[in-house]
């Protein structure tokens, strides 16, 4: 490189390509100086800022006012007015907002709730502004007194997913985020719901409603001791430097909607529930007022053992005259969901609205199909179908209106999830669903769903828009085809069976299948299961109520009843085969366009069943159980012991008067098995 004569030192040269070039043959920083004398790269504009506090400040922009600015015109002066109005009336409702969340948080010893603000106690003074400034923060005053009474409880107020990510994964111990985006997150001690441990207040109200006794899911508490655990949950929950307060609905149906309130400690039970409850529009949030039901979930504190009714660490109560349910001593999401399905079969048949537990979809003619089945039927497989629109998965009211959804969100199992098996649940798996007691690799955060290592009630909690069917609303007609499925690991129950009313309701009451060998240790043969419709752990009222109702209704709309076995043929558990999966859907898909109604029926001995004689698509021999078993007299047998099972089951039920007379109590029992 030739040298340059106007350097002396010779520790620069000139390149046409680099310009000044250093005495290592590298181009120069060429560097220029503000006004300020502050030099700055050139190599692009600068920032408008002048700390990293500064910069910081500008990356979030601030929500707009929630109330509608309107008639402004367009001068400045008056756009600014209507702002500053917009502005003031925004204050004034969330302001409403905290009165009715401190209210909420009130002990009963006190006549007034805690002092709540919203925010996170964890940002930066500089991040707090001293007047309303936007979604989620008024100023806070810098305090250091301990005791509840006296000191804040900051109120982290509908958050959005991206803020409960951030939540969860900066201050509870085992959250991650995996490969597909969901959040991972462990739900401690207990990875199920604890049904021993749920309790409904039993007084004046709820002594002749709700269903108390033997076979009653609903165990007794006294309302002393309700509230006793009501205080222990609030003073928890005050105690914290924060707490989530989710403001949601239940029932997609918007003349019969109910507002729930859930105030947690957690981030991920937050989520959860933002996920699961019907999310508000902004508009409905403004105006949400008083809830009608309340969840105090103080999960992480545990129950007092020897509090009177209390045999374990945990309590879930429900108190349905107050309208509030605590939760003490479990962090399981699950138990919020199913409390709050529990407070939907008390609530919604006071309305003469009829709560189901089933998956619901609607073809594209609007025909619309329910689904009932216990874990192992098919429920999920089948009521999610690529032709038809999903309604739900789990959770129906049926109103004079049609169905509806009481949930926003689905429950999913993971245990063994596969794209190939679930390609749709495997897809909802993605940024804002919470995956429940999974195992990944520490690495690539890749979810292993095969290893139960934590749990094997593996779960993913979802919102129900990630489905791509998905109705929005999540509402339609009334049923057309009401399908009870049941996995008889017997092998006597036929593929399919058309109803009578009479029949629907023993069924339905009944809610029957069968545990296989492999489902759980020590079982040696099919053991049948039994649980009032369908649900018996989440029922308020006696079963027979809910079977009048769903009677009422199907013969009001002219809906048809369908019993459908997925279980075995040819023999039970161990001998025949399970029914094939696309036989099934053949049969589902017969029931869906009506077809099935004009077949040809013959009537099976002891369960007096009506099946036809011949479905396209599936093989006519195995309609009749009776057809598929060479040895005719252990399929006789083992028919005889399963209507057995039934009559002891339904023993309970026998002397439960409905109405006046007991006509449909003495028809119900007419339609089950008869030997």
């Amino acid at each position: 490189m030739a040298s340059n004569g106007g350097n002396n030192n010779g520790e620069f040269s000139f390149n046409a390509n680099l310009g000044v070039v250093g005495r290592k043959g590298l181009a120069k920083i060429q560097t220029h100086k503000s006004k300020n004398g502050i030099c700055h790269d050139d190599s692009g504009p600068a920032v408008k800022a002048q700390t990293i506090d500064e910069l910081h400040s500008l990356q979030k922009k601030k929500s707009a006012p929630t109330t509608p600015i309107k008639d402004a015109g367009q001068g400045g002066a008056a756009f600014a007015a209507a702002v500053a109005v917009a502005q003031a009336a925004d204050d004034v409702k969330q302001r409403q907002q905290l009165q009715s969340i401190s209210a909420s948080l009130a002990s009963l010893t006190r006549e007034t709730g805690p002092k709540v603000v919203r925010g996170d106690p964890a940002r930066k003074a500089s991040e707090t502004p001293k007047a309303h400034v936007g979604h989620h923060d008024y100023f806070t005053p810098e305090l250091s007194i301990s005791d509840s009474a006296l000191k804040f409880t900051h109120v982290l107020y509908n958050l959005s997913q991206a803020e409960l990510y951030e939540q969860a994964i900066k201050y509870e111990y085992g959250s991650f985020i995996t490969s597909s985006g969901a959040l991972a997150t462990l739900s401690g001690a207990k990875t199920g719901r604890s049904p021993r441990d749920k309790r409904v207040v039993r007084d004046e109200t709820t002594e002749d409603e709700l269903w108390w006794g033997k076979g009653s899911p609903n165990i007794e508490m006294d309302e002393h001791t309700f509230l006793v655990n009501r205080e222990r949950a609030v003073d928890y929950l005050n105690s914290l430097d924060k707490v989530f307060v989710n403001d949601q609905f239940l029932n997609w149906d918007p003349e019969h909607r109910i507002k729930v309130r859930i105030v947690s400690a957690r981030a991920y039970h937050s989520l959860f529930m933002h996920n699961m409850c019907i999310r508000p529009t902004p508009e409905e949030l403004e105006d949400f007022g008083t809830p009608d039901f309340t969840i105090y979930n103080a999960g992480m504190f545990p129950c007092n053992r020897y509090t009177h009714y209390m045999t374990s660490s945990t309590s879930i109560d429900l108190n349905l005259s107050r309208r509030e349910m605590v939760i003490l001593g479990t962090q399981y999401a699950g138990e919020m969901k199913k409390g709050l399905f529990s407070v939907m079969h008390y609530l919604m048949p006071k309305r003469q609205i009829l709560s189901l537990h089933s998956g619901c979809n609607m073809g594209k003619d609007g025909d619309v199909a329910l689904f009932f089945g216990l874990s192992g039927t098919g429920k999920t497989t089948l009521s999610t179908d690529h032709n038809r629109l999903l309604i739900g998965d789990d959770e129906h009211c049926w109103s004079e209106n049609g169905v509806s959804n009481i949930e926003g969100g689905c429950y999913a199992k993971c245990i063994d999830l596969s794209r190939v098996k679930e390609p749709d649940i495997w897809n909802a798996i993605k940024f804002g669903t919470v995956l429940e007691n999974v195992v990944f690799d520490e690495h690539t955060r890749e979810v292993d769903y095969t290893d139960k290592s934590v749990t094997e009630n593996t779960r993913a909690a979802y919102p129900i828009e990630y489905i791509p069917n998905a109705k929005i609303p999540c509402v339609g007609p009334h049923p057309k085809n009401v399908i009870l499925l049941a996995c008889d690991a017997f092998g006597v129950l036929p593929p399919v069976s058309k109803l009578n009313l009479a029949q629907t309701m023993y069924h339905f009451i009944s809610g029957y299948t069968a545990l296989v060998a492999g489902t759980e240790d020590g079982i040696k043969e099919p053991q049948a299961t039994f649980s009032a419709c369908f649900g018996a752990a989440f029922i308020m009222l006696h079963p027979t109520k809910y079977a009048a109702m769903l009677a009422e209704k199907m013969q009001k709309q002219g809906a048809t009843g369908w019993l459908v076995n997925t279980g075995w043929s040819g023999g039970s558990y161990g001998v025949g085969n399970r029914i094939k999966l696309p036989y099934t859907r053949k049969i589902i898909d017969a029931i869906h366009s009506g077809c099935l109604l004009n077949a040809t029926y013959t009537t099976t001995e002891v369960f007096g069943l009506e099946i036809p004689t011949a479905i396209e698509g599936v093989p006519s021999e195995i309609l009749d159980p009776a057809n598929t078993w060479s040895d005719k007299a252990a399929h006789k047998e083992t028919l005889l012991k399963l209507a057995g099972l039934f009559k002891k089951n339904f023993e309970v039920f026998a002397n439960y008067k409905i109405g006046k007379d007991n006509k449909l109590t003495e028809g119900i029992l007419a339609a089950g098995p008869n030997f």
